[in-house]
């Protein structure tokens, strides 16, 4: 029987026994416990028929039915229905093992199914080369053979010519000298029956003369030629050697290796393919592998460890490799006669490690959010794919996974729903597949969430580990020790909040002290660094100010503020930026008091900024849901 029809009737079976087997599941499921109380306060359940599973040592699956067990009147049989009736959780248990080891047979099967599928092509394959060798062969020795008869016929054909021309050639010497002998007697006879004596003197003479010359001549009478024919033997050698060389195979030619498949690797292994477009028998293939240095000196001799791995397949699985790293990989063929050249290098890369998301860079919104993160391999990756899933209520994980692929760099702008939480990570993905995933970071969207930039405060300021609360201490540094860059606040001792890329309403609150000096607001990214906050077009701020008499608030943009006054100082303030309004309000949060709102139009994305002008702290709280009142 063909193999494709014993792997087919071997998988219908087992489809088969994995239906029933379902079914069997939902019966007991929904039908097989149904309890209820007799007078005794004991309980009677109808238990249905159920299958058990039984595995033969042909690997076949069977199903054998239990009997069925009619209940007994008492609800129990021998006076203990604890011990006869069926738990609905252990039955169920019960069945989730036996699925999961119907399930792992199966899979056991099918690749041993793929195993022999591909060992029965294999040996095809080999069968229709020697097949063709050995007709070819066939063919050669034919022709040969063919050959030496032509030869040998067209040699005796010559022979035979040459003979027959030597007899008819003696034949016509003979025939001459019969026709003489002949003519001399006729000339005898007819001069002995002459009358005439005169007449008969004068010509028997020559007649006698001629008869005597005629008696002198020696006719050979032996055959000038011999009657065999030559039988020479016949150089038969090189048909020898072609009859056996029938038992010779040819070595193999050099073998094709394959470029990379897409999803062909995992972090450390990778599946090698290869064709021999040739007749040729092969016994075994040996495929040779070594990883690319990337940072070998030109001038470098020394070449990584070379490995090898011997299979009778035409492809091959290489373990224990590293993660996203380049192998150059070739292979040979061997058979009984030798070993073929080598194929062509190809190259094949490993499925990249996990990126590292970097979670103090990453910001979220009501409606968005932005996640960054490091690539985490050395060698550059194709694409990165984004997964989320959403959070419920309960804490519990949505069995729905969304997919954002084919992201080209090490960040993405996810649009969210709002009020939810979610799940996120990221894997890298190159030709050989798909990375692990990242770990898990957890994003809300009920507000705007956002860290503190640590590259953009000024020296003198100190960031707490969380990200959210800004010092500026008593002690002054030294010029020498404030490494300043462009990205820093020079004069204005200054830290800038994480960028929100999405236009919308975003709100948040900073935590101050009365006996500080500050500035919050917001500013544009390429915002000076040696001005002060609200000094310029580009960015806006609400400042305080302490005065001998009283405490002075101020909301500058471009160097210009209204004249306000608030009475009572905030201790918590809330910040609301809606860009779609084109506004950027300012409130007292414990009294739910409105202090300023600028109006603006915002021609880029703004940053969330703070000052200090003297020391002290600032914290800011963010994450956190918009009051009703913020945007009204």
């Amino acid at each position: 029987m063909d193999l494709f029809e014993i792997r087919g009737d071997t998988l219908d079976v087992i489809a088969e026994e994995a239906e029933h087997q379902d079914l069997s599941r939902e019966s007991i499921t929904m039908e097989s416990f149904n309890v209820t109380s007799d007078r005794g306060g004991r309980t009677t359940r109808d238990i249905s028929t159920f299958q058990r599973f039984s595995v033969d040592t042909n690997e076949s699956l069977h199903f054998e039915p239990c009997e069925d067990i009619p209940p007994s009147p008492t609800g129990a049989e021998d006076g203990n229905d604890e011990d006869d009736v069926f738990k609905e959780e252990g039955t169920g248990s019960e069945i989730v093992k036996i699925r999961n080891r119907l399930q792992a047979k199966v899979a056991e099967m099918e690749s041993f199914a793929g195993h022999l599928e591909e060992i029965f092509l294999t040996v095809e394959e080999n069968f229709g080369r020697q097949e063709q060798h050995l007709e070819q062969h066939y063919n050669d020795v034919l022709q040969t053979l063919s050959q030496r008869y032509d030869e040998r016929a067209a040699g005796l054909e010559e022979e035979k010519k040459g003979k027959l021309e030597a007899l008819y050639t003696q034949l016509l010497s003979c025939g001459r000298a019969m026709d003489a002998s002949k003519e001399l007697i006729e000339t005898a006879q007819e001069i002995y029956r002459t009358q005439d004596k005169r007449l008969f003197l004068k010509t028997v003479m020559p007649t006698i003369k001629s008869i005597e010359e005629f008696a002198k001549e020696e006719s050979d009478l032996t055959l000038t030629t011999r009657l065999e024919f030559n039988t020479p033997l016949a150089d038969l050698s090189d048909v020898k050697t072609m009859m056996d060389s029938i038992n010779v195979v040819p070595a193999p030619s050099a073998p094709v290796i394959n470029p990379q498949m897409p999803n062909s690797a995992t972090q450390t292994s990778l599946r090698v393919c290869w064709s021999l477009f040739s007749d040729d028998t092969v016994e075994y293939y040996e495929l040779y592998y070594r990883p690319v240095l990337e940072d070998k000196p030109a001038d470098s001799t020394h070449t990584a460890q070379e490995s090898k791995v011997k299979v009778k397949e035409t492809h091959c699985t290489v373990t224990d490799l590293l993660p996203n790293a380049q192998y150059e990989l070739w292979v040979t063929a061997t058979n009984t006669t030798g070993i073929s050249p080598a194929s062509e290098k190809a190259l094949y890369i490993t499925v990249p490690s996990p990126p590292v998301i970097k979670r103090r860079e990453c910001t979220s919104c009501t409606d968005a959010a932005l996640i960054r993160w490091e690539s985490g391999n050395t060698n550059p990756v194709d694409s990165y794919t984004v997964e989320l899933s959403e959070m419920g209520t309960d804490d519990t994980q949505s069995s729905v996974t969304e997919s954002i692929v084919a992201v080209p760099t090490c960040q993405c702008l996810i649009q969210l729903q709002s009020g939810r939480r979610y799940l996120i990570s990221v894997r890298a993905v190159n030709i050989g597949g798909p990375s692990d995933r990242s770990e898990v970071i957890t994003v809300s969207t009920t507000g705007t969430f956002f860290y503190l930039l640590e590259d953009t405060a000024h020296p003198c300021l100190s960031i707490s580990e969380d990200g959210f609360t800004m010092f500026y201490g008593d002690e002054e540094l030294p010029i020498s020790a404030m490494g300043l860059d462009d990205n820093t606040f020079a004069r204005c001792v200054a830290v800038l909040g994480d960028l929100i890329p999405v236009r919308g309403r975003h709100y948040w609150e900073v935590e101050v002290d009365d006996g500080s000096e500050y500035r919050i607001g917001v500013a544009y990214e390429d915002t000076e660094r040696n001005s002060y906050l609200g000094a310029k077009t580009t960015s806006w701020c609400m400042r305080h100010i302490l005065t001998p008499s009283r405490h002075k608030y101020e909301f500058l943009h471009n160097g210009w503020s209204p004249d306000l006054r608030i009475t009572v100082n905030p201790v918590r303030i809330g910040v609301a930026l809606d860009y779609e309004r084109g506004t950027l309000s300012f409130f007292n949060v414990d009294l739910e008091q409105h202090l300023h709102t600028f109006q603006c139009h915002f021609r880029n994305y703004v940053h969330p900024c703070f000052s200090l002008d003297n020391p002290g702290a600032l914290i800011v709280h963010n994450g956190i849901e918009a009051p009703e009142y913020a945007f009204i």
